[in-house]
């Protein structure tokens, strides 16, 4: 009897009303340079009510062995977070990476983060390089302090430790299976619920790692190009994921001890200090736009922090 070779990469996609991009996303997920046994992509939908179902079991009919290493779930308990711990559940692999439904990969991009994991024993995760594409026009106001707002991340072109608060962005992020065993899987009280916009389930697990100073890498060669439409750029969507952002954080929170809780009161008090001068610079170098938009930013998150 031939024995399965387990593959040494799991690819999880999370994905909600998505139809208009998930079968480009599958698309750049086939085209892999490695072989397929090495990888494995796990699709995840969470009850999407739009066509996405009907374009993923297309998708997977129409490529048949093309896509032999794809497997396809529904979660019917609603929430990101109930998605990424299916994926988790499911999984095959020493490695779990997690993209955007709306993310397109490059053709080396799981080669490149099996090797940096076998050549970096001590990494625990990762995150990758994601880059931003507007369907629309760039927005005025965006600077690189607000970049997080569109799922983006750019650190340069060398491999890097993420320092301090600093953490990957949940479009692109990679984990050894291990670290789940260890600290745990996703808090299902956090992260999206359908169309809401709060977040906070990938911080709230790189942050139980950081607690133990877990080596938390960014790997710039592992790259995704990320779609932005025009509705995520618009005022009234900011807004609702700045709230989101204060009232995911004071779930999190709610679960913590007093020193950390202490802690990020402070860290609170700094980035308004922050925000303050950033406010200034923007303002005395005539960029009306951007200082407008981060004042309004951190005003919207404290605005979800001191929700009922």
């Amino acid at each position: 009897m031939k024995e399965t070779v387990k593959p040494q990469l799991s690819i999880v996609v999370c994905t909600y009303n998505r139809d208009q991009y998930i079968q480009k996303t599958l698309e750049h997920l086939r085209d892999q340079t490695i072989k397929k046994s090495k990888y494995e992509v796990i699709i995840v939908n969470n009850n999407s009510t739009d066509n996405t179902n009907e374009i993923i079991e297309s998708f997977l009919k129409g490529e048949g062995e093309n896509c032999s290493n794809f497997r396809y779930f529904i979660e019917l308990n609603q929430g990101h977070s109930f998605s990424r711990n299916r994926g988790i559940t499911e999984s095959n692999s020493p490695l779990i990476n997690f993209i955007d439904d709306d993310a397109f990969v490059k053709p080396d991009f799981a080669e490149e983060i099996i090797k940096f994991f076998d050549e970096t024993p001590d990494a625990k995760a990762i995150g990758g390089k994601i880059i931003p594409h507007y369907e629309g026009e760039k927005p005025k106001w965006m600077s690189k302090y607000l970049l997080p707002l569109v799922a983006a991340l750019d650190m340069g072109t060398k491999v890097t430790r993420f320092k301090g608060s600093k953490f990957p962005i949940g479009a692109n992020m990679t984990f050894r299976s291990s670290v789940f065993e260890k600290y745990g899987i996703f808090n299902v009280d956090l992260g999206r619920k359908g169309s809401g916009l709060e977040g906070g389930d990938e911080k709230d697990v790189f942050m139980r790692m950081k607690k133990n100073n877990e080596p938390i890498y960014y790997l710039p060669t592992a790259q995704v190009d990320h779609v932005i439409p025009e509705k995520r750029i618009q005022k009234d969507y900011i807004k609702g994921l700045a709230v989101g952002v204060g009232t995911s954080e004071k779930k999190r929170l709610k679960t913590l001890d007093t020193q950390t809780k202490l802690g990020k009161i402070l860290s609170e008090f700094i980035k308004i200090g922050a925000t303050g001068i950033l406010f200034m610079i923007f303002m005395l170098s005539l960029k009306f736009e951007k200082a407008s938009m981060i004042f309004r930013f951190r005003i919207w998150v404290l605005q979800g922090y001191l929700s009922k």
